[in-house]
């Protein structure tokens, strides 16, 4: 079988295509990295919403009691007491209600930047300018926001400003002390131009001042919130991180950043972390804390309206030495953020989340050595995905990339829900993706050409089922030769050679294509491999280069096919072939033999040889097919008869043959059991040196039913031997000595 692959190799563009695409997937997952780490900052936006996943299907374990409670003014509060503004002696009412239940710290989530309209004196002046004079109690108050400003000294109050790029408004200095471990903040911190502050008085009265503003988002969800902002020259701690240093009595802060140890940083100047009080809170470089949302479904939220109009005390229990935010539901004060968990969320909740998370110590946390740990993965999943595209089919280096995404999403997951780590599976589920889209086209190009080149060296010598195997198997082709258990075929015309002398080459090639035609469809039917054809010979094999289950069987029902598809081509054309089919089995050697200009896949060995040498003795014995005892042993069930013991010309030790007559429906018919049965009989006295008693046995055999399909075997049994009768031997072993091949 011509092809065109060199002998003592395995597929010629196996190794090329391994190193050309481990080559070229380097190449790719190299430039996969790189423009990760360029477009770090644009690709975060993807990381962001693999995290908010995961907080969606992790979110933190929510406190039983927590630390914090809101004082809500929602929908039901606006309708009860008024349209906001509210006048300002009813929040300072509002503040002295929840200072009196025991609050460690009261919170604004909101900013008094304008006088309030409703003050009396106000009110008064504008009446007396209309010339409508009004007559009030000496000791009446005429300013609510000095009601307001009294109400917030009397109480552990946290006054809330907004920091703004927008704005260049001066800002009223923060109360907090700061202290630094390491460099000043604001040498490195993202600064805002100015932002908006409470009126002075209100200011002045206060224990706190925090920032609560949201940091800008491109898809306007909350995930982090900055620890302490630059704004104005000035730091401000976040409302939350302001609302726990009153509620502990700390009078500052201790800001530390990635130089605290005394030592130049390795990288840019970050914040790493802050500490209020007792508490610390680990800080990303650009001051920001990333929330690990819980949702807080235990958090106690207090309608204002209960506070000011219903039975506050009976909210005394839930209040006492707790952090109380002060903020809004209310749609229309549009205070509605975006977050991981929900689309629509009072902001309020979010400082909440921090300030509890800051109780209970539970952060997420990106460790120092997050980075290199993504790009390792990153490595090291594509080089596997690499691994197996360049050894193996399209579609298992698509199940092996799936398995690996899968695997890098679950490492990131597992470590977001079992230790709070932000791992960016990003870098590599990008590298993955790469080294796959850029590889597959590559691969299936190749394994097409690996197809085409299977069915056009194999599709002449087996049959489609097992070229289509082999397309969709290359590697169970090896072309390097190999050692297999084979079952081995040779059929030969009788008599072909006188049989040509008597044609013309036009007829005698009519004839060959006439006999080859069918004995190449039977022998394809029963999954054979043509080795070759040596004019009117065929030699074939079984279980190479694929492997057949039950070859010697398959292979004896192929001879029994082709004795009986030479009957019918005798019928159709009037002729008078006959054929000879020798059958073996044992270990060969199948591969690509030849030279280097031409080879072809075929099978040598002493199995191959014993075959022929069976093919040549049929013609002896008078059969027309006949087997070794090996493939007798495996395809016992079909019908035999022994023909004798032989030692063949080239080996030492006799072979067992036997006469392979029908398939095994014959072999369980009565008739041919008694003829079996008394061939075996004339054997065994041919064996034991009474050749006249077998000599008399078989007379009596050839007259027997079913015994003319043995004519040729036991005339050549009787001349044998009425020859041994008159030339008795002096030493017998009953076994025949083949002079020839």
């Amino acid at each position: 079988m011509s092809a065109t692959l060199r002998p003592g190799s395995k597929h010629k563009s196996t190794r090329p295509r391994s190193f050309k695409l481990l080559l070229g997937g380097v190449a790719v997952l190299l430039l996969a990295l790189f423009a990760d780490t360029v477009f770090r900052d644009g690709l975060s936006r993807l990381s962001d919403l693999v995290f908010d996943s995961f907080q969606r299907a992790a979110p933190r374990a929510a406190t039983l009691d927590p630390g914090v409670l809101v004082v809500d003014i929602d929908e039901a509060s606006l309708a009860r007491v008024g349209q906001w503004p509210w006048p300002r002696d009813q929040v300072g009412q509002l503040v002295d209600t929840v200072g009196s239940l025991g609050a460690a710290a009261i919170a604004f989530d909101m900013v008094f930047t304008e006088p309030d309209r409703t003050s009396l004196g106000p009110q008064l002046q504008r009446l007396q300018a209309q010339g409508i004079a009004i007559q009030v109690a000496p000791n009446a108050p005429l300013d609510n926001d000095q009601l307001f400003a009294q109400a917030i000294a009397r109480n552990p109050v946290v006054m809330g400003v907004a920091l703004s790029s927008e704005t260049g408004r001066a800002l009223s200095p923060p109360l907090a002390g700061l202290s630094f471990a390491g460099s000043d903040p604001r040498a490195y911190l993202p600064a805002f131009e100015g932002g908006l502050s409470n009126l002075p008085v209100l200011t002045a009265a206060a224990t706190g001042i925090g920032s609560f503003s949201f940091p800008p988002a491109r898809d306007n969800i909350i995930r982090a919130m900055p620890l302490v902002a630059s704004a104005d020259g000035q730091l401000y701690p976040g409302l939350g991180v302001e609302a726990l240093r009153v509620a502990q009595g700390a009078s500052g802060l201790l800001l530390r950043s990635s130089d605290a140890s005394g030592e130049a940083a390795a990288g840019p100047l970050a914040l790493t972390a802050v500490k209020v009080g007792m508490l610390e809170l680990p800080a990303a470089a650009d001051g920001r804390f990333r929330i690990h949302y819980s949702g807080m479904p235990h958090m106690t939220a207090i309608p204002a309206w209960q506070l000011l109009q219903g039975d506050a005390a009976a909210w005394a229990d839930k209040v006492e030495g707790r952090v109380v935010l002060i903020g809004t539901s209310a749609i229309g004060l549009r205070d509605i953020v975006a977050t991981p968990l929900a689309a629509a969320e009072p902001g309020v909740n979010v400082h909440a989340e921090l300030i509890d998370q800051a109780l209970n110590q539970q952060f997420l946390q990106r460790p120092d050595w997050a980075r290199g740990a993504e790009v390792l993965v990153a490595v090291v999943s594509s080089l596997l995905l690499l691994l197996v595209m360049a050894g193996a089919r399209p579609l298992l280096s698509s199940l092996a990339f799936l398995l690996l995404l899968a695997a890098v999403l679950g490492l990131a997951g597992w470590a977001y829900t079992r230790h709070a780590w932000l791992l960016d599976p990003l870098p590599a589920l990008l590298c993955l993706l790469a080294v796959f889209v850029s590889m597959m086209p590559t691969l299936l190009f190749v394994g097409n050409r690996e197809k085409r080149f299977v069915r056009s060296a194999f599709s002449r010598y087996l049959s489609p089922a097992l070229v289509e195997r082999l397309s969709h198997d290359a590697q169970a082709l090896q072309l390097g030769g190999e050692t297999r258990q084979i079952t081995v075929l040779f059929s030969d015309i009788r008599g072909f050679t006188a049989l040509s002398e008597n044609l013309s080459p036009d007829a005698l090639t009519t004839l060959l294509n006439d006999f080859l035609t069918p004995m190449t469809d039977v022998l394809l039917a029963h999954e054979a491999t043509i080795d070759k054809y040596i004019g009117d010979a065929i030699m074939a094999f079984w279980n190479a280069p694929v492997d057949i289950a039950a070859h010697p069987r398959k292979a004896c029902l192929a001879a029994l096919g082709m004795a009986a598809a030479v009957d019918a081509l005798n019928r159709e054309r009037g002729s008078a072939l006959r054929i000879g089919v020798g059958l073996n089995m044992g270990e060969a050697c199948v591969g690509n033999l030849g030279s280097q200009q031409r080879f072809s896949y075929s099978a040598i060995g002493d199995t191959v040889n014993l075959a022929s040498r069976v093919e040549s003795l049929t013609k002896y014995y008078g059969v027309t097919l006949m087997v070794t005892d090996a493939v007798r042993a495996e395809a016992a069930e079909l019908a035999y008869v022994e023909v004798d013991r032989v030692r063949v010309v080239g080996r030492n030790e006799p072979v067992q043959l036997f006469a392979l007559l029908g398939d095994a429906q014959l072999a369980q018919q009565a008739e041919f059991a008694a003829l079996a049965q008394a061939h075996a009989q004339v054997l065994a006295l041919y064996r034991s040196g009474d050749f006249c008693a077998a000599l008399n046995a078989l007379q009596v055999l050839r007259m027997q039913s079913g015994a003319a399909s043995l004519a040729g075997l036991h005339a050549l049994y009787v001349q044998r031997l009425e020859q041994l009768i008159i030339h008795p031997p002096t030493q017998w072993d009953g076994i025949f000595t083949a002079t020839s091949k």
